[in-house]
């Protein structure tokens, strides 16, 4: 007995071995019959199917990794990327609204705020870009807020300005108001504090001049009127003088009508004929700053009135000054 109590204390390690290797040998005793043998730790079947222990530690050599949080269950603040093309690949979303005509820059980025527009299924997000390729769905929310949007035909008189105020002089916009709304409106349309806001004036009038004057809400209007390829003719009846004794020039109207160019840039082609002994017709199609004026000059006229009288097809008519309509459902410039 000392001999073997020697022994084990010599290579207690041996007879941990071996006490290991006898555990791992399967067993003699054989389940009953008809039943099948559980193995330890569980019924049958349900070893897999176990949840592992809240905190249990890998096995060596493997890493432990975090389950992926589905779509769903993401908080707000988290990027979804799914539907995005990389950096400098496609083009931005809201451009792509604008492009195609469904509303105009900052109305396609107030859409996607809102949640309305998806791309392949997935709410788009700001500054997200787009293929040809993909699914774009703009939600009818979109459309019916559009449809609500309101434009207006303002006389604007002198004294006003047609942006943000300036120099002390008020804001064309400043005349929308329920005692200004012409008594006359062919819409009949009833004037709702709400149509006065938001506002942002389809071209530009001086301070100086007269005439018709488009504000709206609706983007696609001022895409029309005053973008980069807007083709809309705007009619002008200007009274002038010579700014120098004596006739004018004889190719006079024809420079005016073909010829003249503006800060380094040709002008357009524009129709230019006497309205009367004093008075020009001017009919452009486009908006360079203090145009008429500055034309005029360049062949010896000088501008003392100029009054705006029709853009497109809608024209100003027997609307007073200083008073305003709303462009009806089925007017189209």
């Amino acid at each position: 007995k000392a001999g073997t109590d020697r022994d084990a204390q010599r290579d207690p390690p041996r007879r941990k071995r071996e006490s290991a290797a006898a555990r791992a040998q399967p067993s003699d005793r054989a389940a009953p019959e008809g039943r099948e043998r559980v193995p330890r730790g569980g019924r049958a079947g349900d070893r897999n199917e176990r949840p592992p222990r809240a905190n249990a530690t890998p096995a060596r050599g493997l890493k432990a990794t975090r389950p992926a949080t589905p779509p769903e269950a993401m908080p707000p603040h988290v990027p979804r990327t799914q539907g995005e093309q990389p950096a400098g690949q496609g083009v931005r979303l809201s451009k792509w609204l604008t492009a195609q005509g469904l509303a105009s820059r900052r109305e396609a980025d107030e859409w996607i705020e809102a949640g309305w527009v998806r791309v392949d299924g997935v709410p788009a997000r700001l500054g997200q870009r787009v293929t040809p390729a993909q699914r774009i769905e703009v939600d009818p929310a979109a459309r019916q807020q559009q449809a609500r949007r309101v434009t207006i035909l303002l006389h604007k008189p002198l004294g006003y300005v047609s942006g943000q105020p300036e120099d002390g002089h008020e804001a064309a916009v400043s005349l929308v108001t329920a005692a200004n709304h012409w008594r006359d409106d062919p819409t009949r349309r009833p004037f709702h504090p709400a149509h006065a806001r938001g506002l942002a004036p389809a071209g530009r009038l001086d301070i100086d001049s007269t005439g018709l004057l488009v504000l709206t809400q609706d983007g696609r209007v001022a895409k029309q009127l005053i973008g980069d390829d807007s083709a809309i003719e705007k009619e002008y009846l200007v009274r002038v003088e010579p700014m120098r004794p004596g006739p004018l020039a004889p190719d006079a109207l024809e420079r005016l009508r073909h010829g003249l160019e503006l800060d380094g840039r040709p002008l357009k082609p524009a129709r230019v004929s006497w309205a009367n002994e004093d008075r020009l017709r001017f009919v452009l199609r486009e908006g360079r700053k203090r145009q008429i004026r500055r034309m005029c000059e360049l062949v010896g006229l000088k501008v003392v009135a100029l009054k705006r009288v029709r853009i497109g097809r809608i024209v100003l008519g027997k609307l007073p000054p200083g008073q305003w309509r709303y462009l009806a459902d089925h007017e189209r410039f």
